[in-house]
């Protein structure tokens, strides 16, 4: 009978890959952040980086977006990404859910789901269920791929900084036997922060500790376990940008300070981000600081040391010089710069205002109270509430529970904004009337770390005149995201619709602006790029080569405040106005 043995173990402090002492230099890179037509550049860039590894998350609500229908096709088959860095010659160490953080919406959760349970990550039955039919389909996807198999996954983590979260170790124990159980033999692992209660609570029995930090090397010795080896699965080398702050950087000699500081300790290190990636469509996730949200933006940059465009900086020559003694032959040879299409701009023709956008989609539900977003199906993006409204002269209207930025129209009228953090009630016209009420929620983002994870989207406990009455008999219209709004023939409204046309000679990578819009999302030739917020930092928005067609070129702006005057390709990235930041 054939009993495999893992192909990396540890053993007094040391990692054996088949028996030989190894060190693990591993980078972070994302198949779900890239196209896959850049997945093999992406990677031989990690190899020529010096890196021996790479890893990456598996993104559960990527794949199982509708409840039992599970996608493992075209830009979602990771297995067809993994088998891609065996061809380049790296090893893999896949962290598989069923949650990630990774400023990814929902921490990867699926948002029916968290609609489903607020126990989430902890052993409540309905949680369990929806984990064990997911790893029931994804297990299948990666078992084979394994080193005993002749493939090139040697590691495989359980669960995800969960130390910082719960303490239900029977979940813990449940998430280590479920990959066990699957067929998983492979060294697993688990990752947390550089404090004695996250070490503790995340902790499982027969699994590695890891930890993850952007410095406090010597805390991560401290707290090791037993004759566990030292490893940092996140070793932040850059760091994440929410909208309306500035985009954060950290300089090449501090993140290979910290690096080389590991390595003398003879450690294993992963680069979070080695290549950061985008957060395309409607992916991007959000944190809570307890009193605000804080929306990511459409970029994961990162400013990793391979660009978002595969560009290479400083810290990408830093750690090809600090990897290079660990390898007894040459390092690949560093590719070529990526190709970028020169500058250009076309006119943005307005073609429908956002309320009537609204008002093109079919009514979804209707109920007395608005539901939320998961109530509705709808994942992310913009949903359209409708009531009739009377009201008394001198009145306000008021939404309870906004997640997370209403624009409030009265028949046709804009009336005013709200958001999550700020005032959630408008002034109605000063003589009283009546008329249709219309209410454009956004999603700004699921929030991925922390208490509030799961937390629902949309109008959670209803809408009141003056404080006190409610409103009812409520229409909902949901706008999908996976394709632009319909074209109309002409509007005169300052938000909506609009289109450009633009014809390059050959496809290649670019960089998308929209210079006097406000806030939108951008789809290029049908695929929806991302968003923009002229709050910042970031400017330009990827637009990657394999997306582009020779000759003409679609670009549909939909924006919920003020659509600009034209969009224009620029010749490199606009992150914003910078600062120093290493992580916390």
């Amino acid at each position: 009978m054939f009993s495999p043995s893992p192909s990396l173990t540890w053993r007094e402090g040391e990692i054996l890959r088949d028996g030989r002492p190894h060190r693990i230099l591993s980078g972070a890179v994302h198949y779900f952040r890239m196209h896959p037509d850049q997945w093999e550049d992406r990677l031989r860039r990690l190899a020529a980086m010096g890196a021996n590894t790479v890893d990456t998350y598996v993104a559960w609500n990527f794949h199982e977006r509708v409840e039992g229908e599970f996608d493992f096709t075209g830009w979602r088959d990771v297995a067809r990404f993994i088998r891609i860095a065996a061809e380049v010659g790296l090893d893999v160490f896949v962290r598989p859910s069923p949650y990630i953080c990774a400023e990814w919406s929902n921490g990867g959760i699926p948002f029916w789901l968290s609609g489903r349970t607020s126990a989430l990550r902890t052993s409540d039955p309905v949680f369990l269920d929806a984990v064990d039919r997911w790893y029931d389909a994804l297990i299948p996807q990666l078992e084979p791929l394994q080193a005993v198999h002749g493939g090139p996954i040697r590691l495989v983590q359980v669960e995800n900084e969960y130390g910082s979260f719960g303490s239900d170790a029977v979940y813990l124990a449940h998430q280590r036997d479920a990959l066990r159980s699957r067929g998983i033999v492979e060294l697993l692992t688990t990752a947390d922060g550089t404090t004695s209660d996250m070490v503790v609570s995340g902790s499982i029995p027969e699994v590695m500790g890891t930890f993850t930090f952007g410095t406090g090397v010597q805390a991560a010795v401290d707290l090791r376990r037993d004759d566990h080896h030292l490893m940092c699965s996140e070793l932040w080398g850059g760091w994440f940008d929410h909208w309306g702050e500035k985009h954060h950087v950290r300089s090449a000699d501090s993140m290979i300070s910290t690096v080389a500081e590991l390595l003398d300790e003879g450690g294993s290190v992963s680069l979070y981000m080695a290549h950061g990636g985008t957060n395309f469509g409607l992916w991007a996730g959000a944190n809570h600081d307890g009193t605000h949200i804080q929306p990511t933006i459409t970029s994961y940059d990162s400013d990793a040391p391979i660009g978002e465009d595969g560009s290479l900086g400083d810290k990408f020559h830093a750690l090809r010089a600090a990897f290079a003694p660990f390898h007894s032959g040459d390092l690949p040879p560093i590719p070529d710069a990526p190709e970028h299409q020169p500058a250009a701009s076309a006119p943005l023709v307005r073609t429908v205002g956002l309320l009537d956008v609204v008002r093109a989609q079919p009514v979804a539900a209707t109920a007395p109270q608005p539901l939320t977003f998961e109530q509705l199906g709808a994942e992310d993006g913009l949903v359209g509430y409708e009531a009739d409204l009377s009201f008394p002269p001198a009145s306000t209207l008021s939404i309870l529970g906004l997640r997370d930025r209403a624009i409030v129209f009265l028949d046709d009228a804009r009336v005013g904004v709200m958001e999550h953090d700020g005032d959630h009630t408008v002034i109605l016209p000063a003589a009283g009337g009546s008329g249709r009420l219309t209410i454009v929620v956004e999603s700004l983002g699921r929030i991925n770390y922390g208490p509030l994870t799961g937390e629902l989207k949309g109008i959670l406990r209803g809408v009141v005149v003056n404080g006190r009455r409610y409103v009812h008999g409520w229409a909902h219209r949901v706008l999908p995201h996976d394709a632009p709004p319909p074209a109309s023939v002409g509007s005169d409204a300052r938000d909506g619709r609009a289109v450009a046309s633009l014809t390059v000679a050959r496809p290649a990578d670019a960089w998308i602006a929209l210079p006097g819009s406000t806030k939108s999302m951008v789809w290029l030739n049908g695929f929806l790029l991302g968003r923009l917020w002229d709050r910042g930092p970031q400017v330009t928005l990827y637009a990657p080569g394999p997306l582009w067609r020779e000759g003409e070129n679609e670009i549909v702006v939909l924006d919920t405040d003020r659509l600009g005057a034209t969009v224009e390709i620029r010749e490199a990235a606009e992150y914003g106005d910078v600062e120093e930041f290493i992580g916390s």
